[in-house]
């Protein structure tokens, strides 16, 4: 079982003062930085913050943070530390992949996005139908807001050259199965591209196992710096366009990020694996299987609440009511605007979110009203049981 007590002593945020009494349940929105990240980002700060790569000591040092960070980053997900790159935010990362992706296809060419995703991995994809690519759209069961891999293969023939979905929603929570809808993909001959932001607080996954070939997803959700971090397979790199400086084009990493990105938060990106290692000799089990005590810790205290919600009938939960097959963002629809019961709940302790959360595509889809919005309760793996039941005790008081 996952040491709860270990793992909150890594994050400075349960011993500060001012956060005392609060129970933080809006890590969907960004998590709590563990103490490696904190300590890398003020080290390079006070000590190397100068041009990295000069030869100088305290630029060698940087330069080989940064080195570092790429590196074990890669490890960690089963990558080549050329395949990952650093950029200001997954939002950026994946405009600046769909420029490229435009520049290699051909007018009446095909891709295939999802009504299940946040905007940030919808929009930009969605803009190359003004260039004359085709967009097609895999669409969410209106109900549940599961995709089903069986509607993507009616959408799937030889014109589709990408397809573009979410390891999961960040107002659904469901998983999906991205080897599976990754293999349908691949045998059609498109390219596979994963949202994996709302996923991989939940763990880091292996990249070999899922087999897509771009995967993205936020640092600052995982215990990070502010960073957007992006896995692309060589063979599909190498192929695109290059979309940085003209003299970066034959170095992976830099092809895809046209301003550079920040030095220290690339370097402290290294504490996350830091953090994962220490975890992971703490327990006795390879870096690798953190993410199974993580989400089986996640589990545990999930199902009371999602049992809860189920129940109620004056909210929709939306997404699975079993926990096993979801990640721990759970997002509800009310009576009244989510924003103004979010605020309820903030007089009891909670932190928490309501609003649309940039997911406006499903939550349209699932006959959400837009104007209300949900209420959306997040947590990770560092939430405590106690913290559930006073989310709970405050649901009572305020619904």
């Amino acid at each position: 079982m996952l040491d709860l007590t270990y793992v909150r002593g890594q994050f400075p945020a349960f011993s500060e003062p001012s956060l005392q009494g609060w129970a933080f349940f809006e890590n969907a929105g960004g998590s709590y930085a563990c103490q490696p990240v904190i300590d890398r980002l003020t080290r390079f700060y006070q000590q190397r913050k100068v041009q990295p790569y000069a030869p100088y000591p305290a630029s060698e040092a940087g330069g080989a943070e940064m080195d570092e960070a790429r590196t074990r980053l890669s490890a960690l997900m089963n990558i080549a530390p050329d395949e990952l790159s650093f950029g200001p935010s997954t939002t950026q990362n994946t405009y600046v992949l769909a420029q490229a992706v435009r520049q290699a296809m051909q007018p009446g060419e095909a891709i295939i996005v999802t009504n299940q995703d946040h905007e940030a991995n919808s929009g930009p994809w969605r803009r190359l139908a003004d260039h004359g690519i085709e967009v097609r759209e895999w669409k969410i069961d209106p109900e549940t807001g599961h995709l089903d891999p069986a509607a993507l293969e009616n959408l799937l023939d030889e014109s589709v050259r990408l397809v573009c979905f979410p390891h999961c929603s960040n107002v659904v929570g469901e998983i999906n199965s991205v080897a599976e809808i990754t293999a349908l993909a691949h045998a059609a001959g498109a390219w596979v591209c994963v949202d994996g932001v709302s996923y991989a607080p939940h763990g880091l996954p292996d990249l070999d196992v899922l087999g897509c070939d771009i995967y993205l997803f936020s640092a600052y959700k995982t215990y990070g710096p502010h960073q957007g971090i992006m896995a692309i397979r060589r063979a599909l790199a190498e192929l695109l366009p290059n979309q940085g400086h003209s003299f970066n084009g034959d170095t992976l990493y830099k092809k895809f990020t046209p301003a550079g990105p920040d030095h220290a938060q690339v370097a402290a990106c290294a504490g996350m694996v830091d953090y994962i290692e220490a975890l992971a000799a703490h327990q006795g089990v390879p870096p690798r299987e953190v993410a199974g005590l993580m989400h089986a810790h996640e589990v545990a205290l999930m199902q009371p609440l999602l049992d809860y919600l189920d129940a109620k009938n004056s909210v929709r939960l939306l997404g699975p009511a079993q926990a096993e097959n979801r990640a721990p963002t759970i997002a509800v629809a009310l009576q009244r605007p989510a924003e103004e019961v979010a605020r309820a709940l903030a007089q009891h302790g909670i932190m928490a979110g309501g609003g649309d959360f940039y997911a406006v595509r499903p939550l349209s889809a699932m006959g959400v009203d837009l104007d209300k919005g949900v209420l959306r309760l997040s947590f990770v793996h560092y939430t405590a049981p106690d913290e559930v039941e006073k989310l709970l005790k405050a649901l009572d008081a305020v619904l």
